[in-house]
């Protein structure tokens, strides 16, 4: 039944409760503001013949219009932005000049005098067709990509807003939920957004949580039975949505208010605490950085140094590369920006997934997950990488400084590398720069790299381990298929068993090994972990404070004493059930 009908006589709302998936923490309470899944209900539409050109540049000027529109988004909040969101603001940048989009929609305008908007529906009838065909669950989920970007330049050429305006105070409810629009949403005042598809670990879902905004996935339920202005109270933690709380919901909302704020109020005395067991191991906390905001409060947060310094960032959204100068620029300010303490580097990490507009990226891979990307490009693309090193190393004259290669699967890939870091070190120097040749280390994210790392480990001076790409490869499983959301796990013995073979390497070899990505910035995952050796963690700066208070919190040796339990764990029950028995 619709929620219209959930009234009794007289008017008096009657509560429901909707059950989803938890995806980013948060208590929030609003009012519902519906988005319907996009649909384009348009009928076929002619236009006369002495007004195709004016329909054509009609379609021309809301393509032009969406385009400013991502240039703009992608400007503005750069800074507050994970890895994720820049990466589909610049995904569906990329969609606005595709070929097959743009010419094809002025085809079907001046050769069949379709209107702008029959046009759109028809074309993207077409690309939906095709993406639905692919085995690939990776191409045929960017078919959300392109409802998504088919729903900007429709609302432009109908002068509609994209995305909700006036929406402070509101919950979105809707069927799905882009990562370039989350921060959006945020900036114009949505306090939580309940989707009816999508997973707790998908791009989205990473977002969010870095944004503190509340996510509820897999709520098609309440999707169903929710109404423009209803009342919803939206927990981001247990994944319940309560339509028309009662006095007893409301009662339970403000006394999760007062302990938040408290719980908040604690975090911020644990900036300057150190990150040190309750029996006395240091453990080091790095943050992810993309920019000199990341870096300011990764410093002001008590972070050891940067464990991964996004760069990729200079290269999207332009139609040149950048040169030496303004990479050296970029980098010496996140060096001084941390004040002595390590800056890494990861070094161009680029490919057909996330493609630029120098063209630097190839386009069209079959498998651009499985393509020429990270360390791949930048051997192929020899004078951009020693571009690249030089401009990391002439920052290195300005505080200590880490090189990280992402994508690595062979010894002879970190070989080369240093080979030509040592080139890049010597050409520095002849500029009459004192540098030494800083630390390379290995991105352990294909799980060849992990399987043999011994055959890895004296060749680099640290390792980081990607866990994100890991686990994918590993299980085979795209994170961002909703069909498969419960195969995607960290929790599988496989995983286990896997960190724990590179972790040990690291401990034999005295290399450091450091754990980023979901694993890493998820505070319950933090004793298992911590059992398995690690000593190095590298997060957005936002999950810093309640890392700390975690580890704070851990007792190392029994962590480490509880570790062969831990690794014999034939299930993602048995894991669990390890994590619920931690004090």
């Amino acid at each position: 039944m619709r929620a219209s009908l959930r009234h009794r006589s007289g008017g008096t709302p009657v509560k429901h409760a909707f059950a989803g998936h938890g995806a980013s923490r948060g208590l929030a309470l609003g009012r519902a503001r519906v988005r319907l899944p996009h649909v384009l209900e348009i009928g076929e539409q002619h236009v006369p013949a002495a007004k195709v050109e004016a329909e054509a540049a009609r379609l021309q000027a809301a393509l032009e219009a969406a385009r400013a529109e991502m240039r703009a988004l992608r400007e503005k909040l750069q800074g507050a932005l994970s890895k994720e969101a820049v990466e589909f603001i610049d995904l569906h940048a990329l969609l606005l000049d595709d070929p097959d989009l743009v010419n094809a929609l002025d085809t079907l305008i001046r050769q069949e005098r379709y209107s702008a908007s029959y046009a759109l529906r028809v074309q993207r009838d077409r690309l939906a067709a095709v993406f639905e065909q692919m085995d690939d669950p990776y191409l045929k989920s960017r078919l959300d990509d392109l409802d998504h970007i088919i729903g900007r330049i429709n609302a432009h050429l109908h002068r509609r807003d994209a995305l909700p305006r006036g929406t402070a105070g509101e919950v979105l409810v809707c069927d799905n939920v882009a990562p370039s629009e989350l921060a959006q949403l945020q900036a114009q005042g949505v306090v939580a957004v309940v989707s009816a598809g999508g997973s707790p670990l998908s791009h989205s879902a990473i977002l969010a949580r870095s944004l503190h905004l509340p996510l509820v996935v897999g709520a098609a339920e309440a999707l169903a039975h929710t109404n423009d202005g209803d009342v919803v109270m939206v927990d981001g933690e247990t994944g319940e949505v309560v339509v028309d709380p009662d006095a007893a919901d409301l009662r339970r909302y403000h006394q999760r208010e007062q302990q938040d704020a408290r719980e908040r109020r604690d975090l911020e005395r644990l900036r300057s605490k150190p990150t040190r067991t309750r029996d006395g191991i240091d453990i080091a906390l790095y943050a992810n950085a993309e920019s000199r905001e990341d870096v300011a409060r990764a410093h002001t947060l008590g972070a050891a140094g940067v464990g991964l310094f996004r760069t990729e960032f200079l290269f999207l959204q332009r139609n040149e590369l950048p040169d030496e100068d303004e990479q050296f620029q970029v980098y010496r300010d996140a060096v001084l920006g941390m004040s002595g303490r390590p800056v890494t580097f990861r070094t161009l990490d680029l490919g057909a997934d996330k493609a630029d507009r120098t063209g630097l990226a190839l386009e069209n891979e079959d498998n651009p997950a499985l393509g020429v990307r990270g360390v791949r490009l930048s051997l192929l693309y020899d004078r951009v990488f020693d571009t690249q090193l030089r401009a990391i190393i002439r920052a290195a004259a300005y505080g200590p400084v880490r090189v990280l290669v992402p994508m690595v699967s062979c010894r002879e890939e970190v070989l080369l590398v240093r080979r030509r870091l040592h080139r890049a070190v010597a050409v520095v120097r002849r500029r009459g720069v004192a540098v030494e040749a800083p630390p390379l280390g290995a991105m352990i994210e294909v799980p060849a790299a992990a399987i043999g790392v011994y055959g890895l480990v004296d060749a680099v001076d640290f390792m980081s381990i990607g866990t994100n790409d890991l686990v994918q490869y590993l299980l085979a499983v795209d994170r961002n298929n909703d069909a498969l959301g419960d195969l995607y796990s960290p929790l599988h013995p496989g995983v286990l068993r896997l960190l724990a073979h590179v972790i040990g390497a690291g401990e034999q070899s005295d290399t450091p090994v450091a754990v980023c990505g979901e694993m890493a910035s998820d505070p319950r995952l933090a004793p298992l972990l911590l059992a398995l050796g690690l000593r190095e963690f590298s997060l957005h700066p936002s999950g810093l404070l309640e890392l700390r208070r975690t580890i704070r919190e851990c007792r190392h040796q029994d962590l480490r004493g509880r570790a062969n339990k831990l690794l014999q764990a034939r299930d993602r029950n048995a894991i669990e059930r390890w994590l619920a028995a931690v004090d």
